[in-house]
């Protein structure tokens, strides 16, 4: 795939996908004769699992050492694994944070439902 097809498929700018490989998130991608990079399915399979991460917020920088371990092989997998534990672990607490918000909204909403239907029974 051209980078312009991955780019539509993963709903990520080519720019991104030139950073991504700059910084060491994707290994360099092969290029066709023309010099046009040419994605094969394993660099497609690191695109959706880079943006998965960054979507969930896993730091640029976390994930940078991530993938530098893994493409040093199997020796790592200790250090990847504390890697992915750390971020999970960061992850949780901000999801414990966003329900204890939700629930705050969810009362102050509730709250309003009830005023404004008691504002509804008097205006009759």
């Amino acid at each position: 795939m051209t980078i312009s097809e991955v780019a539509r498929e993963y709903d990520i700018t080519a720019d991104t996908l030139r950073y991504y490989e700059r910084i060491g998130l994707l290994s360099p991608v092969r290029r066709n004769s023309s010099g046009i990079r040419d994605y094969s399915e394993a660099d497609c399979r690191t695109v959706s699992f880079v943006k998965c991460m960054r979507s969930a917020g896993i730091q640029i920088d976390a994930l940078t050492q991530y993938m530098n371990l893994l493409r040093e092989g199997d020796e790592t997998r200790q250090a990847r694994k504390r890697i992915l534990t750390e971020q999970r672990d960061m992850i949780v607490q901000r999801l414990s944070e966003m329900q204890k918000t939700l629930d705050i909204l969810n009362r102050k909403i509730d709250g309003y439902d009830k005023m404004l239907v008691y504002e509804q029974e008097i205006k009759g």
